[in-house]
C-alpha cells in the first residue's frame, strides 16, 4: 500500500493575476514563495490559502456567531483541499491608538497589574486599580494620558486677521462652524478688525472670558430669533469641548486637529506614566509599575526572576516566557511602554511573530509576509531559527521572501512569475534549493554585490548637532549633500531617531517616504494617485463636448446599477459573502453613454486598460507623459493606468510613493527601507532611480539593511553597536570600500557576501 503524502492540494487558482495554476504544498515543511514584485505570490498565499482556511474555520461556528465575525468570500479556485488552520503575520502596520504599547499588544500588561496587586507594597487594591484607564488608577492631572495638553494661543489665533478672515485657526471655532459664526454675529466682538487691534479689556474677554464672578451673555441667532448664551472665552471653551472630553466621539474633529493648536508637555504629577501618584507608591523590589513598564525587556526579565513570593512567582512565571520570546527575536532593547506606532516595520513584524509563538497548538500553517523586512543581516539568523522551531513543533511554515539567506533555508521553493502583473501569475519553478540553481527562474542564488569603487566627491554637508532623541547619545553627524547616503545598523540602533527625528527637525523641508500606507481604496487608481485622471477626463470632455464628470466612475459616468464599483455584493444573509461582476457594465464601472465616446480610437475603459509602457506611446500631452514616465522609471511599467492601488503589493506601493515625488531638483529625500518588498532583480531598477535623483542635484538618504543598496551608496553611516541602550552611537562614517576595513555588524556581513 503506497504512502499518502500530507499536502495541500490546490487546483485552478485564478485570484488576481493567477493563470489557472495547480499547486501541491507539502505540510510540516518550510515553504518559501519568491519571485519579482507583483508576480502573484500574495495571490496564492494570502488571497487563496489564508482566505479559504479562515473561511472554512468560521463555518464551525453557529450562524449567529458567524454573523458577528469577519466574513470571507470563497477564493476563485476549482479545488482547495487539506488546508490547515492558519496564523497570518502580515507586513501591515499594527493598528492601534496612541495608548497601544508593546505591553498591551502582547497582553503582558494585565499580568503585570495582577502581579503588583498581589505582592506590591504598600498594597493598593485590585489589578484594575493599576490601570490609567480606571477611575482610581488614572492621574487626576492628565486623566491618564501622561501628557498635559494646553491650548497654544499663538497656534490657535492669527492676531493679524479678523474673525471674519478666519483669525481662529481651529476649524470648529472658525466661521465655517456655528461657534465661529456666533462670535461674528453676537455683537460682543468686532468681526472685521484684526484681533491685535482689540483693546486690552476686549482681548482678555475674547481669549479668557469674563473675570471671576462675572457672567457675560452673547446672543446666538437662530431661525427662532436671538437666544441668550453665556460667553466663556475662546481658551476655556476650547479646553472644555476639545481637551477635557473624548474627542474620538465627536464628528469632524481628530486628535491631530487638536494637537495642531496645542502644546503637549510631560505631566508633572505622574511624570508621563498616566497613573495616580498613590498607585506609584506601590513597589516590588524598589520599582513601581511605571518603572517596570519602562525597563528594557532584558532588565525586566531579571527583575521577574528575582521575585520569590510564591504567589508572585506564579504570576511572573506566566510573563517570563513572553518576555523571553521578544528577547529571542532580538527585541530585548524594547520596553513594555514603547508605543506600537513608534516601532519600525521590522520591529512591529517581530512583535507580531512573538505574540503568536506562545501557542502550543500544532498542525497549523504559519504564514509570514517577508519576515526579514526591516531586519539587519545580523538578525536574520534569529528569524531562521524561529521558523525552524515552529516547524519542529509539527507545523507548516509558508514564507513570502526575497532574502537569499532565508530562501536557502527552505525545504521547498516556489517561484512565481516570470514577470509581474499580467506577465506573472504562473509557477516558474517548484522544488529544492539544488534544483533552483539550475532553473531559469528570476531568483539568482549566485547574485553578486557590487561595491561602489568610484563614489561621488563630497563638497558640502548637512550637520545634525547634539542629537539626543530616544537612545541617541548626544551625537553630532555630518551627512553629505548631493550624494547617495546609506544609514545602517541593527534594529534599535538609532537610525530612525537620527534621520526621522533629529534630522527632520533641523531640516523640515525634507521629503520623507516611509513604509506606511498611502490611503488606498478600491476606487483609487494609479491614474488618480499620480494626478493625471483629471487631465484624461479633460481630454475626453474637450474632444466630445461632454462634461468631464461623464468620464468618472465616481460621478455621473458611473454605471447606474453598480454605482461605479464594477461588482455587486448581494445580501446573502448568513451565507458566505459573494462578489459578482456587474452584468450591466460587465465590470467596467462606466455607463453605456460614457463608453460610447472615444478619444484617438479608445473609450475611457480602454485607455485605463493601457499599461504604463503602452500609455507612453499613446499620449502626446507633456504633463501626462511626464507623470506616466515617473512610474516607468521606478519599474512599474507593467501596471495599468486603471489598476487600483488596493491591489498593489508592498513593494509596488513603496515605488508608487517614490514615483509621485520624482522630477524635483535640489530636494532632500529620506527613504525608509526602500528595498522593502523588492526582489533582487528589482534592486537595480530602484538604485537607478536613486542615482538619477542625485544626478538632478538632489540629496538622497536611505535607511537600509539591504547590502546591495549599502554597497552601491557614495557614503555610509552606521549606528550601533547594538540596539536600545547599547546603540545610539556612530560606529562608522565613510565610503563603502572603507567599511570593509573596520569591524561592525554590517561590515561583517558585507565581507561574508563578497568573499
Amino acid at each position: 500500500m503506497s504512502e499518502t503524502k500530507d499536502e495541500m492540494i490546490l487546483r485552478g487558482l485564478k485570484e488576481n493575476n493567477l493563470k489557472n495554476i495547480d499547486l501541491n504544498i507539502p505540510k510540516g515543511k518550510i515553504i518559501v514563495f519568491t519571485g519579482v514584485s507583483g508576480s502573484g505570490k500574495s495571490s496564492v498565499v494570502f488571497d487563496t490559502i489564508a482566505q479559504e482556511s479562515r473561511r472554512q474555520m468560521t463555518l464551525n461556528y453557529p450562524h449567529y456567531v458567524r454573523y458577528q465575525m469577519p466574513r470571507y468570500e470563497r477564493p476563485q479556485a476549482d479545488l482547495m483541499q487539506n488546508l490547515s488552520p492558519v496564523v497570518v503575520v502580515e507586513q501591515r502596520q499594527v493598528m492601534g491608538n496612541s495608548r497601544s504599547t508593546v505591553g498591551t499588544y502582547m497582553d503582558i500588561n494585565p499580568l503585570i497589574r495582577v502581579l503588583f496587586s498581589r505582592i506590591g507594597k504598600p498594597s493598593i487594591g485590585t489589578a484594575n486599580d493599576f490601570s490609567s484607564q480606571s477611575t482610581f488608577g488614572r492621574c487626576p492631572e492628565c486623566t491618564g494620558y501622561g501628557e498635559v495638553i494646553t491650548p497654544d494661543v499663538n497656534k490657535l489665533v492669527d492676531f493679524e486677521k479678523s474673525l471674519r478672515e478666519y483669525a481662529v485657526r481651529f476649524k470648529p471655532l472658525s466661521p465655517s462652524g456655528w461657534q465661529g459664526r456666533w462670535m461674528i454675529t453676537g455683537g460682543l466682538f468686532d468681526p472685521d478688525i484684526p484681533i491685535k487691534d482689540y483693546s486690552e479689556e476686549k482681548l482678555q474677554l475674547f481669549l479668557y472670558g469674563p473675570k471671576d464672578g462675572e457672567t457675560v451673555y452673547m446672543p446666538f441667532h437662530t431661525k427662532n430669533g436671538p437666544q441668550s448664551h453665556v460667553w466663556d472665552g475662546l481658551l476655556p471653551r476650547f479646553r472644555r469641548l476639545y481637551i477635557n472630553r473624548d474627542i474620538t466621539k465627536l464628528r469632524g474633529v481628530t486628535e491631530e486637529d487638536v494637537f495642531a493648536v496645542t502644546t503637549r508637555t510631560l505631566c508633572p504629577t505622574c511624570h508621563g506614566s498616566g497613573l495616580n501618584p498613590k498607585v506609584l507608591e506601590c513597589k516590588i523590589n524598589g520599582l513601581n509599575i511605571a518603572e517596570y513598564y519602562q525597563l528594557e525587556l532584558i532588565d525586566l526579565l531579571e527583575e521577574l526572576k528575582k521575585i520569590d513570593d510564591p504567589m508572585g512567582k506564579s504570576v511572573a512565571g506566566q510573563v517570563i516566557p513572553q518576555v523571553q520570546q521578544l528577547i529571542d527575536l532580538g527585541l530585548g532593547y524594547l520596553s513594555l511602554s514603547r508605543t506600537m506606532e513608534t516601532l519600525s516595520g521590522g520591529e512591529a513584524q517581530r512583535v507580531k511573530i512573538a505574540r503568536h509563538l506562545g501557542s502550543s497548538l500544532n498542525n497549523m500553517t504559519y504564514i509570514f509576509d517577508e519576515p526579514s523586512a526591516g531586519l539587519h543581516p545580523e538578525e536574520v539568523d534569529m528569524l531562521i531559527e524561529m521558523m525552524k522551531r515552529i516547524k519542529a513543533q509539527h507545523n507548516t511554515v509558508i514564507v513570502i521572501e526575497h532574502d537569499l539567506s532565508v530562501i536557502k533555508e527552505a525545504d521547498e521553493i516556489v517561484e512565481m512569475g516570470p514577470g509581474a502583473g499580467t506577465g506573472g501569475g504562473e509557477i516558474v519553478y517548484q522544488g529544492s534549493l539544488a534544483g533552483l540553481k539550475h532553473s531559469k527562474a528570476a531568483t539568482s542564488l549566485s547574485h553578486q554585490i557590487q561595491i561602489n569603487e568610484k563614489p561621488r566627491k563630497i563638497n558640502r554637508y548637512f550637520t545634525v548637532k547634539n542629537a539626543k532623541h530616544n537612545n541617541l547619545k548626544n551625537i553630532t553627524v555630518d551627512i553629505p549633500k548631493n550624494v547617495l547616503v546609506a544609514v545602517c545598523g541593527v534594529s534599535g540602533s538609532g537610525k530612525s531617531s537620527l534621520m526621522l527625528g533629529a534630522f527632520k527637525e533641523q531640516y523640515p523641508e525634507v521629503i520623507v517616504i516611509e513604509q506606511g500606507s498611502i490611503g488606498i481604496s478600491s476606487r483609487s487608481t494609479l491614474a488618480t494617485y499620480m494626478g493625471i485622471m483629471d487631465d484624461i477626463r479633460a481630454i475626453f470632455a474637450k474632444e466630445t463636448g461632454q462634461p468631464a464628470g461623464l468620464f468618472s466612475f465616481n460621478s455621473i459616468g458611473a454605471c447606474p446599477v453598480c454605482e461605479g464599483k464594477g461588482i455587486l455584493q448581494p445580501d446573502v444573509a448568513f451565507a458566505d459573502p459573494i462578489t459578482v461582476t456587474c452584468e450591466a457594465c460587465d465590470g467596467m464601472r462606466y455607463s453605456e453613454k460614457a463608453l460610447s465616446f472615444r478619444y484617438q480610437g479608445k473609450n475611457i475603459v480602454e485607455i485605463l486598460d493601457l499599461t504604463i509602457d503602452e500609455a507612453l506611446d499613446y499620449f502626446q500631452i507633456p504633463k501626462i507623459i511626464k507623470r506616466v514616465n515617473m512610474l516607468k522609471e521606478v519599474g512599474l511599467g507593467y501596471l495599468t493606468l486603471g489598476q487600483t492601488t488596493s491591489s498593489l503589493s508592498g513593494g509596488e506601493l513603496q515605488r508608487l510613493k517614490l514615483a509621485s515625488h520624482l522630477q524635483k531638483e535640489g530636494q532632500i529625500y529620506i527613504l525608509d527601507e526602500p528595498s522593502l518588498g523588492l526582489h533582487t532583480k528589482d534592486n537595480d531598477k530602484l538604485l537607478d532611480v536613486f542615482q538619477k535623483l542625485v544626478e538632478r542635484g538632489n540629496s538622497v538618504i536611505i535607511i537600509e539593511h539591504n547590502l546591495d543598496f549599502i554597497a552601491a551608496s557614495d557614503w555610509v553611516i552606521e549606528l550601533g553597536p547594538g540596539g536600545g541602550k547599547q546603540g545610539g552611537e556612530v560606529i562608522f562614517e565613510g565610503k563603502p570600500e572603507e567599511l570593509l576595513q573596520v569591524k561592525t555588524p554590517t561590515s561583517k556581513w558585507l565581507a561574508m557576501t563578497l568573499f
